[in-house]
Formats: C-alpha cells, sequence, structure tokens
C-alpha cells in the first residue's frame, strides 16, 4: 500500500512540474510579444493586438521600401497606398504568421522569385493597383495555403500555363481592369478548387468551349465590360457548381445558349448587351434560377415559353424591350416575387396573372402601352403595383378588392377619368398625377391610411385639408416641395418608421399621420372660391368699377376732343386703353369667382388647362408690360420736348424741341405694344411657365415643364420693368432739377405743359410704389422663402396691388390734369350745342338762342383754360 501511494504521489509531482514548466514558457511568449508590441512596431505605422499576434497598419506613409523592425508575430500587415516599387528577395521570410499582406495602390512592376519565402500560413495577397505587367508566378509559387489573390487594376496582358502552379488552396482569384484579350484557359486548369473569378473590364472578344471545364467548385463568375462578341456552344461545360453568372455591358448578339450546361445557376444577367431575342425554352437547363436580369437590349421577340417552368425564380427584370408585344407566359414560374416589365409595347395582360403568380409582392408594368387590367384579387401578397405611363382608360370596381397587403398604387399619367376607391382602404401611396381626364375629387375618409396622394389638379389636394374652422391639428396638410423628378424610376416617398405602421394597422386614431398632397392648391389655396375672402373680393369689384369709369372717363375726353390732340395725350389714350384690359382681366375673375362660388373645385380643372387660360394669361401679362411701356414713352416725351437751353432757369418750359408728329407718337406707341405682345406670348412658345405673374397659377395644372422657368420669367420682367422706371425716374428728375415754379407772365401753354409735367410725377411715384410688392414677391418666390410668400400675401398682391395702376393713373389724370377738365368741357359744350342744332331743326329753338349758346361756351372755355 505504501509503494503504490509513493508511487501516485511521484506522477502528482511529476504532472505539477510539466505544468509550471509550460507555464512558464508561455509566460515568457507573453513577455516577448509584449515587449515586442512595445518596442519593436515600425515608426509611423500603427500596431494592434489580434490575440496572440500583431497587426500592423502602415497606409499611406509615403515608403519607398518595406518597414524594418516588423515583429514576427505579425499576422495582418497592410501597406497601401505607398511608394514601393521592389520587393527584395526573403523580404518577409521572417514573418511565418503573416495571414494577411496588402501591397495594394504601389507602384510594383514585378515581384522577382524568393520575394514571399517563408510565408507558410499566407491566405490573403493584395497586388491590385500596380503596374505588374505579368503574373508573378515565380513568387507565387510557394504559397500553398492562399485562398485569396488579387491582380486586379494592372497592366498583365497574358496570363500563360503555369502562372498559378502551386496554388493548391486558392479560392478567389481577381484579374479584372487589366488588358487580357482572351481567358486564361490552360492557366485555370491548374485551380480545381477556385470559388470565385472575375475577369470583367478586360478586352476578351471570345469565350472558347470547355474555357473553364476544370472548375468544377467555381461558385461565380463575372464577365461583364468586356468585349464579348461570341460564346461557345459549350463554354460553359464543367461548371456544375456555379451560381452566379454576370455578362453585363459586353457586346454579345446572341442569347447566350450556353447557360444550359449551369443546373445550379441562381443568378443571371446580360443586361446592357446587343441580344435582339430569347427563344423558346431559353432557360430549360437552369431550373435553379432565382434572379434574371437583362434589360437594355434591343429585344424584338421573347419566346412565349421563354419563362416556363422557372419554380425558383423570385425576380425577372424586363425593361427596355422597346420591340416586345406580348406577354411572357410564366405558366410554372409560381415563386416569382418582383416582376418588372417595363418599356415594351405590351397592351394586354393575361387574365390569369394571379392566378399563375400568387406570390408577386411587387409588380412594375410602368412605360407600356397597357389599355385594360384584369383582377389582382389573387395577388394577396402583393404590396406595390406601378402602372404609370400606360394608356388605361378605366379601372373596374373589383380589381383591387382583397389586397389588403397593397401599399403604393401607382396610376399616373394614364388616360383614366375615375378610380374606383374599393380595396384601397390599406393604401399608404396613392398617385394619380397626369390623367387629365380624372375631375372628381377623391374621398378622403374612403382611404384612411393615406400618407402620400398625388393627384392631377391643385383642386383635388381640397379633399386632403381641413377646411376653415376645422382643427388646425388636422392630419391632412400641403405638400408643397416635392422633387421634380415625378416620373423618375428612383422613388422619393417620405420616410415613415415601422413603429408608425403598426400604429397604424392597428387603428390607433389617437396617432393619425398626416397626408402629404401634391400639388398644393396654389399660393391662393383656391378650394371652395377664387378668392377665398370677402374683403379681397370687394377690393377686386372695387378696382374693377373704377378702372371701366375713369379709363371710359379718359378715351372719351380725349378721343372725341374738338382740339388737336398733342402727342402726350395720344400716349395717355393709349395707356387709358390698356388699363382697360387690365380691367378687363379682373371683371373676368371676379365674375368667375361669382360663378362659380363655393364650388370652384368643380370648375378649376377645365378652367385651368384649356387654351382660355393661356390668352387670359397673355392679356393680364401684356395690359400690365405695356402699361409700363407707355408710361416709360410719355415720359422720355417730355424729356423730348421739354429741354433745357442754355443755363436760364427762366426759359425752362418756353424753349421747346419741335413736338413728335403725328406717325411719331403712333409708331412708339405701336412699338410698346408690339413689345409687350412680344414678351407675353414668350411662355407658351417655349412651353415654359408665366410664374407668379400669371392669373391662373393656381388653375393651371402643375405636370407641366420645370416651374423654374416660370419663376425665371417673372424676375426677369421684375428687372426689365425696374430698368424702365430708373430710365422714366432719371428722365423726370433731369427736368425736376430745371424746372421753375411758374409766375403770372407765363403764357397759358406754358402753364398747362409744365402742369403736365407735373401730374407724370404722380403717375410715376404712384407705379414705382405699387412695383415693389411684386418685385419683392419674385424674388422671394425664386429664392423660395415661403415664410415670406404666405397665400394671403400673394393673393394680395396679386389681385390688388397688381392691377391697381388701372383705376389710379386715371383716377390722378381726372384730378390733376388740366387737360381733362379743358376737353371735358369743350366736349360737353359741343354737345350741347349739337343738341340745340337738333332742337332748331324741329323748329322749337331760334337762331340767337344757338349764337347765346355757341358764346356760353366759348365764354366758359375761356375762363376755364387760364385758371389751369
Amino acid at each position: 500500500m505504501l509503494s503504490e501511494e509513493g508511487k501516485g504521489d511521484t506522477d502528482s509531482m511529476r504532472i505539477l512540474a510539466i505544468m509550471i514548466t509550460v507555464l512558464g514558457v508561455a509566460d515568457c511568449a507573453f513577455t516577448e510579444r509584449s515587449a515586442v508590441l512595445d518596442t519593436d512596431c515600425p515608426s509611423l505605422c500603427k500596431c494592434e493586438d489580434d490575440g496572440m499576434l500583431l497587426r500592423v497598419e502602415c497606409v499611406e506613409l509615403g515608403l519607398v521600401q518595406l518597414p524594418s523592425k516588423l515583429s514576427m508575430f505579425t499576422s495582418y500587415l497592410d501597406l497601401s497606398m505607398n511608394n514601393i516599387t521592389l520587393l527584395p528577395r526573403e523580404a518577409l521570410s521572417n514573418l511565418p504568421f503573416l495571414q494577411e499582406l496588402r501591397l495594394a495602390g504601389n507602384h510594383l512592376t514585378d515581384i522577382p522569385e524568393g520575394a514571399f519565402i517563408g510565408l507558410f500560413n499566407l491566405k490573403v495577397l493584395m497586388l491590385q493597383n500596380n503596374n505588374l505587367r505579368r503574373v508573378p508566378n515565380d513568387a507565387l509559387e510557394n504559397l500553398r495555403n492562399l485562398r485569396s489573390l488579387r491582380l486586379d487594376a494592372n497592366r498583365i496582358t497574358s496570363v500563360p500555363a503555369g502562372s498559378f502552379k502551386g496554388l493548391a488552396s486558392l479560392r478567389h482569384l481577381w484579374l479584372d481592369d487589366n488588358a487580357l484579350s482572351e481567358v486564361p484557359v490552360r492557366a485555370l486548369d491548374s485551380l480545381p478548387t477556385l470559388q470565385a473569378l472575375t475577369l470583367a473590364l478586360n478586352s476578351i472578344t471570345h469565350v472558347p468551349d470547355r474555357a473553364f471545364a476544370n472548375l468544377t467548385s467555381l461558385v461565380v463568375l463575372h464577365l461583364h465590360n468586356n468585349k464579348i462578341q461570341t460564346l461557345g456552344e459549350r463554354c460553359f461545360d464543367g461548371l456544375l457548381s456555379l451560381e452566379s453568372l454576370d455578362l453585363n455591358y459586353s457586346n454579345l448578339t446572341m442569347f447566350p445558349m450556353a447557360i444550359g450546361a449551369l443546373p445550379n445557376l441562381k443568378e443571371l444577367t446580360f443586361h446592357s448587351n446587343y441580344i435582339r431575342s430569347i427563344p423558346e425554352h431559353a432557360f430549360v437547363g437552369n431550373p435553379s434560377l432565382i434572379t434574371i436580369y437583362f434589360y437594355n437590349n434591343p429585344i424584338q421577340s421573347v419566346g412565349k415559353s421563354a419563362f416556363q417552368n422557372l419554380p425558383e425564380l423570385q425576380m425577372l427584370a424586363l425593361r427596355g424591350a422597346t420591340e416586345v408585344t406580348e406577354f411572357p407566359d410564366l405558366t410554372g414560374t409560381n415563386s416569382l416575387e418582383t416582376l418588372a416589365v417595363t418599356g415594351t409595347h405590351i397592351s394586354t395582360l393575361p387574365r390569369n396573372l394571379c392566378d399563375l403568380l400568387p406570390n408577386l409582392v411587387q409588380l412594375d408594368l410602368s412605360h407600356n402601352l397597357i389599355q385594360h387590367l384584369p383582377r389582382f384579387s389573387g395577388c394577396r401578397k402583393i404590396q406595390k403595383i406601378d402602372l404609370r405611363h400606360n394608356h388605361i382608360h378605366e379601372v373596374l370596381a373589383d380589381i383591387f378588392l382583397g389586397l389588403t397587403e397593397l401599399r403604393t398604387l401607382d396610376l399616373s399619367f394614364n388616360l383614366l377619368s375615375s378610380v374606383p376607391l374599393e380595396g384601397l382602404q390599406d393604401l399608404t401611396h396613392l398617385r394619380l398625377a397626369g390623367n387629365t381626364a380624372l375631375r372628381p375629387s377623391l374621398l378622403a375618409q374612403s382611404l384612411p391610411k393615406l400618407r402620400v396622394v398625388e393627384m392631377p389638379y391643385a383642386f383635388q389636394c381640397c379633399a386632403f385639408v381641413s377646411g376653415p374652422g376645422q382643427n388646425s391639428k388636422s392630419r391632412y396638410i400641403w405638400k408643397t416641395n416635392i422633387s421634380e423628378d415625378l416620373v423618375s424610376v428612383t422613388e422619393k416617398h417620405i420616410a415613415v418608421s415601422q413603429e408608425n405602421e403598426d400604429q397604424e394597422r392597428e387603428g390607433d386614431s389617437k396617432h393619425q399621420h398626416p397626408v402629404h398632397c401634391f400639388p398644393s392648391p396654389g399660393p391662393r389655396r383656391l378650394c371652395q372660391s377664387l378668392f377665398g375672402s370677402w374683403p379681397l373680393r370687394a377690393g377686386v369689384w372695387l378696382i374693377v368699377i373704377l378702372s371701366f369709369a375713369c379709363n371710359s372717363l379718359v378715351l372719351v375726353s380725349i378721343v372725341l376732343s374738338t382740339s388737336p390732340t398733342p402727342p402726350t395725350q395720344y400716349l395717355l389714350a393709349m395707356l387709358s386703353g390698356v388699363h382697360l384690359v387690365t380691367g378687363l382681366s379682373s371683371a373676368t375673375l371676379a365674375v368667375l369667382d361669382a360663378v362659380t362660388f363655393d364650388h370652384f373645385t368643380m370648375y378649376g380643372p377645365w378652367l385651368g388647362n384649356g387654351p382660355a387660360c393661356w390668352v387670359f394669361d397673355f392679356l393680364s401679362i401684356f395690359s400690365a408690360e405695356a402699361s409700363v411701356f407707355l408710361l416709360a414713352a410719355i415720359v422720355l416725351e417730355r424729356g423730348w420736348r421739354c429741354t433745357v437751353q442754355g443755363s436760364d432757369r427762366s426759359e425752362t418750359c418756353t424753349r421747346r424741341r419741335r413736338p413728335l408728329g403725328g406717325r411719331g407718337t403712333q409708331g412708339i406707341s405701336a412699338l410698346c405694344c408690339v413689345l409687350a405682345g412680344a414678351i407675353a406670348i414668350l411662355p407658351p412658345l417655349i412651353r415654359g411657365e408665366y410664374g407668379l405673374w400669371s392669373p391662373c397659377i393656381a388653375m393651371a395644372s402643375p405636370y407641366t415643364p420645370s416651374s423654374c422657368l416660370g419663376h425665371s420669367y417673372a424676375t426677369a420682367l421684375v428687372l426689365l420693368n425696374s430698368l424702365c422706371y430708373l430710365l422714366m425716374t432719371g428722365t423726370y428728375m433731369r427736368l425736376y432739377c430745371h424746372m421753375d415754379d411758374g409766375t403770372a407772365e407765363e403764357d397759358v401753354v406754358t402753364a398747362r405743359e409744365c402742369s403736365v409735367t407735373r401730374l407724370l410725377a404722380c403717375l410715376l411715384l404712384t407705379n414705382c410704389l405699387l412695383s415693389f410688392p411684386v418685385a419683392l414677391l419674385s424674388f422671394f418666390s425664386l429664392l423660395r422663402l415661403s415664410v415670406l410668400t404666405s397665400p394671403e400675401v400673394t393673393k394680395a398682391v396679386l389681385l390688388l396691388v397688381a392691377p391697381l395702376p388701372a383705376c389710379l393713373n386715371p383716377l390722378l389724370y381726372i384730378l390733376i390734369s388740366p387737360h381733362f377738365k379743358e376737353d371735358l368741357n369743350r366736349l360737353l359744350c359741343w354737345m350741347t350745342y349739337r343738341q340745340k342744332i337738333g332742337q332748331h331743326s324741329t323748329g322749337s329753338v331760334s337762331v340767337d338762342s344757338e349764337d347765346a349758346e355757341k358764346q356760353s361756351c366759348d365764354s366758359l372755355q375761356a375762363l376755364v383754360s387760364p385758371t389751369m
């Protein structure tokens, strides 16, 4: 017993001694590695622990050679983006634990034999973005554990046989972005374990038969961005494990029938080629396909059975096949979740579409010629339907019934006149823009979960905004800043969190979300009436009455005057005629407001998109610009006639240039009208907009050319008018500085002319002041300062301030001008005289009374004229 106990103790002591020895060795190794980390990290480099090993990063340090004092425990070494041009032989032989070496972005032109001697554990070698002209096969020969080799973005022109000899464990090989002109068939034969190969971005023109026959483990093959014109009928033989094949951006003209040898292929892309047809049973040898991309090919025909019996296919995208007229037969392809058939000439859809595709989640049939829709009730999982830019005339009431998962429906830019809301209760995004025949508004109560809606007309957004007197916290708000590219492929939605989605599905009425409706109903927000408020309505009617009354009086007094019409009077008459056009425009708006009161939304689409609105805009802009030009002509005409001759101030208005003749005045007025007409007709000619200057701005459809043109047009008008006012102000200041106050000795003609000059001062000051609000509104709109261009301010400026000169200018003329009183008195006397002549012809008045009446008119005129 004692001997056995003594033997047990001896064994225990022996085990304890071994454990102490092992711990001591480990502690020494750890102490040595820690010392290395603390003292031997290369200068400027970054070193980090990697378990018992070390990671060294020396990126973008401008190194021209390998750093010194590299620890033997280094497992990761990054020397990318330096200026290293040469790797000496056995330079890294003291790094037996190195697993990843990065030399990308240097200036290596060649790697000598023996450069990687001693790197027995190296698994990743990156040599991309250098100047290598050949594969450094001598240096790579002994890297038997290498799994990933990157040689892309070099200048390699050929890969001879034996280039990868000895790389028995290589899994990933990058040879893209070089100058290869053929597939390195013989060099690839020695890589049976290769799983991923990329030969993209080269100049390969042909892939021969059995080019990859020995790569039985290959899973990913990239051949995109080459110049491949032909593929051998058996070029993919042997690739029994291939799952992803990329043939994009090449010069293929024939469908790659060689893919029939790829039974495990799951992802196939050959878009952006020159393939013109897809044959019958094109994918019969690829039952495992999940996704196919072949858009941007000039495909003329697609075999009826091309996409049949692909039970694993989940995504199919056929875009840009402009000559395809029939929808593909998808029998047996019942796992499709995403289907995109866009840019074709398909006009009909199969009635059993959802029976064939019960798992469909997203359906994109945009930019086709579809006229009628099948019932989608069988697509229970569908979440998004895109049917924009088709020729759909009608949507039946039961088409969308039962689609409880449907969230986005895009029917924009079709020919719809009505949209049924049955089955759309769960929609969050609805787009109906561009359907110009769609007049009725939608019932917001039928779409309780709606968040984004785009309508053809601004008035239809009134259904999604709270009316006057309602709670200001309504869930409906305006969406005034939606992206310009409303019809782009990439949709721009308003971000919605998943938490809010859950709240909506639970029907929590306490957390309702706002509805963003586009387009907003213009700067005037016209929903119930054109003007919106009674003070604004009363102001417009007052402007209309004053404009018609005052301008009519001015025209009658000048046109029917018995005395000769001087140039200034003729131009003032033309100005009054133009103001009558402005008054007519305001009167038209006032009458329209009265006729459509309380139901303006019913007539808005017809008014805003018809030719009448363009004519109305033209006349409004024409009258506004012609009034500015004619006023400038009047001021310049006074400057021409009344000019200082010499330095004597007493001769200010007595020495005059010869007045313009009748033809000259008519030519100037015609020039002003022609120039104003050219400016007003410009937007329709260039398919632009009138911008804020348009009285129809709230009625016009927003899906016209970019509103930036409208802002630019309005700003250009403001600058032009400002230039005219500046010229008028300078001319008048010159006259004012030399104008005499007048004395009793001045003759009657001089007094009247100087009085007209003072009248022009009032006209100029009034029009300048009234132009400031319009100018500020245009600039604020151009800068998109919405805070400074509120709807109330915009309405007041457009409907009250802008047309105000049409009634103030003639009113000032009536109150100040001596010519008006003189012409009016002459006209009244002449009318009285003609009345007496008529009575005399009937024998009721004597000749003496006629003479007395005539003398009375002459006496009255003599009394009036000197006082002016």
